[in-house]
């Protein structure tokens, strides 16, 4: 609850670091192990963020876009919205990515500030109000 969609670009839009810095740190070093990557990812699919081989942590992605170039670096796709794209698109993506190639949140402050630092350095970024599972 209250996570921010915190890069924001036409390619991707990445989101899963826990805005309370407690919480993001009982997961920081929790590693998932990778997937085979069975499909694609284009426009509209989801995918765990990772820097390398088994390095998946809480971070994921949608794609915006047919980035079919991320299926050969192991980016394997583990869902896909159904409905609700159009809202995905809409997300406020002014801040752009995160630097040096945009002006959006560096995500290792996020980590150890939170939502504190998100809420006043990059105050319109959308969130998620509240997610449950059913």
């Amino acid at each position: 609850d209250g996570n921010r969609f915190f890069r924001v670009t036409r390619n991707y839009v990445q989101f899963g670091i826990n805005g309370d810095p407690t919480t993001n740190g009982l997961w920081s070093t929790a590693r998932l192990p990778d997937d085979a990557v069975k499909q694609s990812n284009v426009k509209g699919t989801v995918s765990y963020a990772h820097l390398g081989r088994n390095t998946r942590t809480t971070q994921l992605f949608f794609n915006m876009k047919n980035n079919k170039d991320l299926d050969k670096q192991g980016f394997a796709p583990l869902g896909k919205v159904i409905t609700g794209m159009d809202v995905v698109e809409n997300l406020y993506s002014a801040y752009g990515d995160m630097a040096p190639r945009g002006q959006g949140p560096d995500p290792s402050k996020i980590e150890v500030q939170g939502n504190s630092y998100l809420e006043s350095r990059f105050p319109r970024l959308d969130f998620i109000i509240k997610a449950t599972i059913q």
